[in-house]
């Protein structure tokens, strides 16, 4: 099994474990994660959206775990297709969260870029519909 091959392996199974544990999976992913990542998201950390900040380090990234459980219920997390190319990943599903003060659900496509080295990922961006995941996060006027 080339390297590539084993990251995806890590990777289909983590997404698994993220998925049927709705999101509860922390310790799979902070176990594929360089001790210099960076993990950053489209949102970058705007108001409603605070758990996207961007974060460096491992320390850092279990913040980005515990501020989306805080925040952030997961319905599900669907992956649909991971391509490698090299030290690069690709994932691409459908996901769908339920913010915790408004009640509300955000059903997106999304799409991680991740970068490897030595097998461990050093270089993390998530890619989802911004507009669904404020609308979500805003509350109903009175």
């Amino acid at each position: 099994m080339s390297a590539s091959d084993e990251v995806v392996a890590k990777l289909r199974n983590a997404y698994q474990q993220w998925h049927d544990s709705r999101g509860r999976s922390v310790d799979t992913w902070v176990a594929l994660l360089a001790d210099d990542i960076q993990m950053r998201s489209v949102a970058d950390g705007a108001p409603g959206m605070t758990f996207s900040a961007a974060r460096a380090g491992k320390d850092a990234a279990r913040g980005y775990f515990s501020a989306l459980s805080a925040e952030w219920e997961m319905v599900h997390y669907t992956v649909h297709d991971i391509i490698a190319f090299g030290d690069r990943v690709a994932v691409f599903g459908v996901c769908a969260f339920r913010n915790l003060k408004t009640g509300k659900t955000a059903e997106t496509h999304v799409a991680n870029r991740w970068r490897f080295r030595d097998g461990l990922a050093v270089d993390y961006f998530e890619l989802y519909d911004t507009a669904k995941a404020f609308a979500a996060a805003t509350p109903d006027p009175e």
